[in-house]
């Protein structure tokens, strides 16, 4: 079998940042007074689309809000896409561009006051050398010959192609989307689709999303695309359900596609109703493996069950569903109702996501299957650092945000040892944070609340160290010794442990502590929902 590395190491490693940070690195990663002072509250973006030449031009018309009065606006762009002209009231503004971001100086405002400003730009954006893992268009053909075009820019951002407010803490309340490409092809964006024009050579759909929508969540596919749909009758009332898939996969698409009610079955049972029955759910084929695009997940695993058809858990399980169908629209959830307002949060996207996938399996085939998947996942973990990165920079932790927060996340509901209230907290955690943006410490202190936990301890050691605890121990003459070690100092994780197969529930701190065990007793083993280490003690 073709070994295939996995794709979140790869989006780790492909997304690092050399140290030390600059300024454009703050500028783009912290909420700066030129952010501040105004709102987001709608984006109207049309562009066209010159396959050819890999060029773009258009217009973003952001309505905003005045929050307190200032003159000087900060908008993101990356070279080598470039503002033209800005427009406000029907006057050019100035501006000035400092590496990524254009200064925009607007007409002073009132606070409350809400207002509009025109961004003309073109260029020929950046090519992704590694879609998703580096951003950027991916422009293909199919293979029929047609072109195959797909954005894909999570972490470095929207304004790799088109200018924005590109910081996570601030979002849209709706978006108009306009996509102009030559007639004959199919343009594909997020929400609705609202109506298509036709003006010589050229077609313009228009895309309409009625929700938040974080900025990189936006999408533009384009393809010689077929439409297929469904509904599927959920805990909202009718969703609809739309799939744009190349012409030549038509029908492997309507096989596999199959799997999408079951996702939803499943995953409205842990975490509640999918988060965007305005805008549907639709699953759209790209020319790379796939992406968490709000109400437009992007698909390219090829048709496959698994990871383009490995197990990532190496237990078998992974291997009774399409990974990208089910981990990218997990994200539904996590990164785009819940969504984190720093980069450095992106543990909140992936540990929930990728754990939806163990969730998956245990509505579908069990909790032993679950468990066996969950655990077996562990073989990706690297502990290279910790899974929260530095604030107000862009930039993540490592990529063990994946896996080694799925069990960390196992191991709370393995504390809580009860299923239903589990299914509550999860439910409840999107509720209160429905379409918002959030920090660590606000979904560290829901948790900790919901489940009457004191996880200060649990979650510095699993999320702030890289280090995997250590429960060290000494049996002897009917004794047990033991404590945690290889952690922080006030870790203190209960924990089951078997000696000689029999359970004995724990709860060590980092001080030697003693238990009363069988004089007889020889073997002592870790209960294997813990993320955690034996360690024979002198």
């Amino acid at each position: 079998m073709r070994k295939i590395l996995p794709f979140f190491l790869l989006f780790a490693a492909s997304t690092a940042t050399a140290q030390p940070f600059t300024r454009q690195d703050s500028l783009r990663g912290s909420v700066t007074p030129e952010r501040a002072w105004w709102d987001l509250l709608h984006y109207d973006l049309s562009i066209k689309v010159e396959i050819e030449e890999r060029a773009i031009e258009g217009q973003n018309v952001i309505t905003y809000r005045v929050l307190e009065p200032a003159t000087r606006m900060q908008i993101d762009l990356q070279p080598p896409m470039a503002i033209t002209k800005a427009v406000q009231n029907g006057g050019e503004l100035r501006f000035e561009r400092e590496g990524n971001v254009f200064w925009i100086e607007v007409p002073a405002a009132a606070q409350g006051e809400t207002r509009q400003i025109t961004l003309y730009f073109s260029g020929k954006p950046v090519v992704s050398k590694m879609p998703p893992w580096q951003g950027g268009f991916t422009w293909k053909k199919d293979s029929n010959g047609k072109p195959f075009v797909a954005t894909s820019c999570q972490g470095e951002g929207a304004s790799m192609w088109w200018p924005c407010k590109d910081h996570m803490y601030d979002e849209p309340d709706s978006m108009d989307m306009h996509y102009t490409v030559p007639i004959g092809l199919v343009s594909v964006g997020n929400g609705h689709l609202a109506g298509i024009d036709t003006t010589g050579d050229w077609q313009t759909f228009h895309w309409e999303v009625n929700n938040p929508i974080n900025n990189y969540g936006v999408n533009l596919n384009i393809g010689d695309y077929v439409h297929f749909s469904e509904v599927y009758e959920g805990e909202k009332g009718p969703l609809s359900c739309d799939y744009y898939v190349l012409r030549a996969n038509e029908e492997k698409a309507r096989k596999q596609f199959e799997q999408v009610p079951m996702m939803l079955e499943a995953f409205e049972h842990w975490f509640g109703p999918y988060p965007f029955y305005e805008d549907g759910y639709k699953l759209v084929e790209v020319p790379y493996l796939g992406m968490e695009h709000q109400s437009s997940v992007t698909y390219g695993n090829e048709y496959k069950n698994g990871y383009q058809g490995s197990d990532l858990s190496m237990s078998g399980w992974g291997l009774k569903f399409d990974f990208i169908i089910i981990h990218e629209s997990g994200h539904e959830w996590f990164a785009n109702s819940i969504t984190y307002k720093d980069i450095a949060d992106m543990w909140i996207h992936e540990s929930f996501t990728a754990y939806s996938e163990n969730l998956y399996l245990d509505y579908h085939f069990g909790k032993e299957a679950a468990t066996a998947y969950v655990v077996g996942t562990r073989l990706n973990i690297q502990n290279d650092k910790p899974i929260i990165g530095p604030y107000d920079v862009n930039e993540q932790g490592s990529g063990d945000m994946y896996y080694k927060g799925a069990n960390m996340l196992h191991i709370l509901r393995t504390l809580l040892n009860d299923d239903e209230k589990w299914r509550n907290t999860l439910r409840g955690l999107n509720t209160t944070f429905y379409h918002q943006t959030v920090t660590t410490l606000q979904i560290e202190s829901y948790l900790a609340e919901s489940l009457g936990m004191d996880l200060t301890g649990f979650f510095d050691q699993y999320l702030r160290d890289k280090r995997i605890p250590q429960l060290e121990y000494v049996l002897e003459k009917g004794k047990l010794r033991y404590r945690w070690a290889n952690c922080v100092p006030h870790f203190d994780m209960p924990v089951e442990v078997l000696i000689d197969g029999s359970p004995l529930t724990l709860k060590p701190t980092t001080e030697w502590q003693t238990a009363k065990v069988s004089k007889e007793a020889k073997k002592i083993t870790l209960n294997k929902n813990y993320l955690a280490l034996l360690k024979k003690g002198q």
